[in-house]
């Protein structure tokens, strides 16, 4: 018997793989790497996705994605499924074959100890702060509700931050899924929960469109494990079971009794492009954001980078020295290091507004690259011409004025233009202080449609828009400097 059950499993061979996407940067409960074994992961979607797999049959193996590409790479073939705290909404099924919830979150405030009772729905934040991270129902809620009640939603990259910046006063609330809100208060001390959750919401799993075979299948499987007690189990071990999932399992088994196509399904309520029209204006005032970050940063890095190249070429030794540190300093490290420096880690000593820092992050940075420029164009100009300037008796600053500035500027007009057009993109890393310009609105975008291809035509269009003018005007400049040179 038991031969003849090893020369089936030898004839068979071994379980195909069940491919998984998720985000172990997104922590536990979700998914994170293993501290016993940095290379494997573990939390609930983890266990979730073993569940399937071994109900398919199949061997999981995770694919690790970034929680805002895991729509897109499902769509495209780089994974089977996507398992990651994936939210259920009508944009993600419309695009996706999306299996039935099954779990249930409640969007909850989070906010200082000191203003608990204060803030006990989002009627209550008028002129205040609120944070969430981008791209989520929690977000959506935010846009949806900050003109009838007065309230500044604030957008970050990750669900650290808000925590971290309610603690030290930058926010006054923060809105998300209450096992991360309860995960973040064990991290942050100071903070509490308000009772009353603002909405509810379901996870699911994403398969590619036309996967819906594999995706009735996995249906299966998942409405077994509530049954069967297997969920509630994971749960309970991962401490986000309550009384509320006792109660969304029995709805979604008594749904699927009814009518076993629903699945827990959501109505589609839009079009993609009802939804992009909507989209329009968010994306154009992120545009003027960038527009105003981009010249704002760009005068501060011209301003300083004269400054720089001409004491890098008229200033004392221990000046020069010390000028040429800080260029050598600014453009041997990361501008995303540098924000985050400016932000985070300078806030114990100074608060800076998170444009403010923005501005004053880019400004530095590009400071030092137009220095560079600036001092090679001043070096480019004829010694000849400077020696007769000096032989009739014009001072070094005259000097400056009148005969090497200009033709300096008429050098390095180019390189200046092609650098704004830099930071014009550059602009886009800002968003990883909570500063919502033109990339992170098309992120967002894509990410609640569910799509790249028309959100990034449209970003690309506005950054063109913005660019190609500029160019134009510094090649017609050009042109006239040349002919009159």
């Amino acid at each position: 018997m038991f031969g003849a059950a090893a020369c089936a499993a030898a004839q068979t061979g071994p379980a195909p793989a069940l491919r998984w996407g998720g985000d172990a940067e997104g922590g536990a409960p979700f998914v994170e790497a293993d501290p016993a074994d940095p290379s494997k992961v573990r939390g609930f979607d983890v266990e979730v996705a073993e569940t399937i797999a071994r109900g398919l049959g199949r061997e999981p193996r995770f694919v690790q994605v970034a929680f805002s590409s895991i729509d897109a790479s499902v769509a495209r073939g780089d994974f089977d499924i996507g398992l990651s705290g994936v939210e259920d909404t009508p944009a993600r099924r419309a695009m996706l074959a999306a299996t039935m919830p099954y779990f249930e979150f409640r969007e909850v405030l989070a906010v200082r100890q000191a203003d608990a009772g204060n803030y006990r729905g989002l009627s209550d934040l008028l002129g205040r702060r609120v944070g969430t991270l981008g791209g989520t129902i929690a977000y959506d809620i935010l846009l949806a509700g900050r003109e009838r009640h007065g309230y500044l939603p604030v957008s970050y990259d990750d669900d650290v931050h808000p925590y971290s910046d309610l603690a030290a006063g930058r926010l006054d609330a923060v809105l998300l899924d209450h096992i991360i809100a309860a995960r973040s208060l064990k991290r942050v001390p100071g903070l509490v929960v308000e009772p009353d959750p603002v909405a509810t919401g379901h996870y699911i799993g994403v398969l590619a469109k036309e996967n819906t075979r594999l995706r009735d299948r996995v249906n299966e499987v998942l409405a077994a494990a509530m049954r069967d007690g297997t969920l509630e189990r994971i749960y309970r071990r991962w401490d986000i079971w309550d009384a509320s999932q006792a109660a969304f399992f029995q709805a979604s088994l008594s749904t699927l009794s009814r009518n076993p196509a629903d699945a827990g399904s959501l109505a589609v309520s839009s079009s993609r492009w009802a939804s992009a029209i909507r989209y329009v204006p968010s994306l154009l005032r992120a545009a003027l954001i960038t527009l105003l970050l981009s010249c704002a940063a760009m005068a501060l890095a011209v301003l300083l980078g004269i400054g720089i190249a001409a004491g890098r070429i008229y200033g004392p030794g221990a000046a020069r020295a010390l000028l040429t540190g800080y260029v050598e300093l600014v453009r041997g490290t990361p501008v995303l290091l540098q924000l985050f420096v400016l932000y985070y880690g300078l806030s114990s000593v100074v608060r800076l507004p998170a444009f403010a820092a923005a501005l004053l992050g880019l400004g530095l940075n590009y400071a030092a690259y137009e220095s560079e420029i600036y001092r090679g164009a001043l070096e480019a100009v004829s010694r000849v011409q400077l020696e007769a300037a000096r032989t009739l008796g014009f001072s070094e600053w005259l000097i400056l004025r009148l005969v090497r500035g200009p033709q300096a500027f008429r050098l390095a007009l180019a390189p200046m233009t092609n650098d704004f057009v830099a930071l014009l993109k550059d602009s886009s890393l800002v968003s990883v202080i909570t500063v919502v310009e033109l990339t992170k609105q098309t992120s967002i975008f894509a990410t609640n449609i569910g799509s790249w291809v028309l959100p990034g035509i449209l970003c690309a269009a506005i950054y063109l828009a913005m660019s190609l003018p500029l160019s134009r005007l510094a090649r017609r400049l050009e042109r006239r400097w040349s002919a009159t040179a």
